[in-house]
């Protein structure tokens, strides 16, 4: 059996997909309100920030979506899937690769997706 060499641009994307991942489902189902949106916007990015080869990362949570799922007695809800637009590059050797996460109306899904590679 031949082995296939594996690329900086092949690990590039093995990490950029585990990002997202880890992030979907780490934060997924945490308590939110369009009071603490922001602040939890700010942690999300930190933790993923941290992982190795993360060069950049931006995660939006989108406000009319939250507020349309508040409990009207408590005022909050959970993070899902939906309410999510994430924005990562990673830099892996001479790789760069760009990867998504926003919601898909037409797929009724939160879908992660490769933007660029360089």
């Amino acid at each position: 059996m031949t082995k296939n060499k594996i690329t900086d641009r092949d690990n590039a994307l093995f990490e950029a997909g585990i990002k997202l991942g880890a992030l979907y489902h780490q934060f997924t189902g945490s308590p939110v309100n369009l009071k603490t949106a922001s602040s939890l916007e700010k942690a999300i990015q930190e933790s993923i920030s941290v992982q190795p080869f993360v060069e950049n990362i931006s995660v939006k949570i989108d406000r009319d979506l939250l507020r349309s799922k508040l409990n009207s007695e408590f005022g909050y809800t959970e993070l899902q899937g939906p309410m999510l637009e994430v924005k990562i590059t990673v830099k892996y050797g001479s790789s760069r690769v760009k990867v998504t996460m926003e919601y898909d109306s037409k797929l009724n899904y939160p879908l992660m997706r490769v933007e660029d590679i360089e």
